[in-house]
């Protein structure tokens, strides 16, 4: 495998692993509430 291929191989798998991550913050509404409270409090 190429250097290229590599560094593409490897920025899919970051892109995939972070993702992943988010959509585990998603599942937990306790999260969900923390972050509307935040992004309401910049409006206040």
């Amino acid at each position: 495998m190429t250097r290229a291929g590599t560094r593409k191989l490897l920025a899919y798998g970051v892109a995939v692993a972070l993702l992943l991550a988010v959509f585990a913050l998603y599942t937990r509404p306790e999260m969900m509430v923390t972050l509307a409270d935040q992004i309401w409090a910049c409006f206040n």
